[in-house]
Formats: structure tokens, C-alpha cells, sequence
């Protein structure tokens, strides 16, 4: 299986497909749209993390910038319903982080914004993805210099939360504050905190 392409960037189809040139053989490599406008310039050398997907009547190979947008997708296709493309199609709307996000936050809606995906397929994606991305807590997600996602200060902020939600304050009046503590402390020092914030509106 191809896992990887470095190569000479040959065209650039408005579809998102590249045409990727390596030892004299071209390989057409379906992409997101900001895949395929940030991966570099034609005639310049590129690289992308690909995945092979083969079928009985076809083989098509799929590209991404960072091998984390890969394992997403890996992850995406290995729910109930989505195949590759769909999967691309997540990812073009819904880069790794902002999905990861909307998964956390259960927000099918943010996932009825791909085409062709329904409330229903939507609402079923979420569940399903809630378990294969390994989701952090929605309030602590951020990547790493290398686009790996990394969780900060998750424990603490998770108790937090769920002092915040046993206090009866509502999912967004608690991301509000969350959002702006700090990443490390005490649990009593950060919900002191996070109560101060909301006492005062902020």
C-alpha cells in the first residue's frame, strides 16, 4: 500500500485532485481544498501522507498534509456509512481539530454542513466518531507544533466541568469560562475561578 508521495507537483485540478510526479510515474491524489491550495506550487517539489483505497474496480489514493488529517480519516471511514470520499468530503468542511471539537460538543449541526449528510447520519456519526478519535475534553484541545492533537490541563478542567454542570450552569455558559483558564492548577483554585467569572458575566 502507498502510504506516502514526494514528488514533483504536475497540476492541480479545480476538483482538489493533484497529479503528483515520483520517478517518472504521476499519481493522481484526491484532496481537501485547502490541501490542495497549501501544498505548494506547481512544478515544486511536494509531499503528502496518503491512503490507498482499493476496489474491485478501482484504486484511488487520497492525500493530506499531516499524518494526523490521515489517521482522522482513517478513523472517519471506519463508521458505519462513510466511505472515502464522504470522509473527504467531512474533512474539506471539517478540518481534524474542528472536528474533533464538534464531535465533543455533540454538534450535529456543525456535521449537517457537509453535503450529504442528513440530522440523522449526523447525529449517528457523532456517536460513533465519539469513541474512534479518542476525543479529549472539548475545553482542552489544541495541536502541537507537528498537527498532532494534544490535551493540556485536561483532568482539572474536566472537574470543572463537571462541578460547573452538578451546579446546574448550562454547557454554554461553562465553555465560556473554561476557555479562558489556565491550562495548569488546582481543580478548587480553577473552580473558584471559573465562579468568579461567571458571578461577574465574563
Amino acid at each position: 500500500m502507498i502510504g506516502s508521495l514526494r514528488g514533483r507537483l504536475l497540476d492541480r485540478a479545480p476538483d482538489g485532485e493533484l497529479l503528483i510526479e515520483v520517478a517518472g510515474v504521476g499519481y493522481r491524489v484526491s484532496v481537501t481544498p485547502s490541501t490542495a491550495i497549501s501544498i505548494g506550487e506547481i512544478d515544486g517539489e511536494v509531499f503528502v501522507h496518503t491512503f490507498h483505497a482499493v476496489r474491485e474496480d478501482s484504486e484511488t489514493l487520497f492525500g493530506f498534509a499531516t499524518i494526523h488529517e490521515r489517521r482522522v480519516f482513517e478513523s472517519l471511514i471506519s463508521a458505519h456509512g462513510v466511505g472515502p470520499s464522504l470522509g473527504l468530503a467531512i474533512l474539506s468542511v471539517h478540518g481534524p481539530d474542528a472536528l474533533r471539537r464538534a464531535v465533543a460538543e455533540d454538534d450535529v449541526a456543525a456535521l449537517c454542513l457537509v453535503p450529504g449528510v442528513g440530522k440523522k447520519t449526523a447525529a449517528r456519526l457523532v456517536m460513533e466518531l465519539k469513541s474512534k478519535l479518542d476525543l479529549p475534553d472539548a475545553d482542552t484541545i489544541v495541536l502541537t507544533a507537528g498537527g498532532e492533537p494534544a490535551a493540556v490541563g485536561t483532568g482539572a478542567r474536566s472537574d470543572v466541568r463537571a462541578a460547573l454542570e452538578g451546579l446546574g450552569y448550562a454547557s454554554d455558559e461553562i465553555h465560556a469560562v473554561l476557555v479562558d483558564l489556565p491550562a495548569e492548577g488546582e481543580t478548587s483554585n480553577l473552580l473558584k475561578d471559573a465562579l468568579r467569572r461567571l458571578a461577574s458575566g465574563v
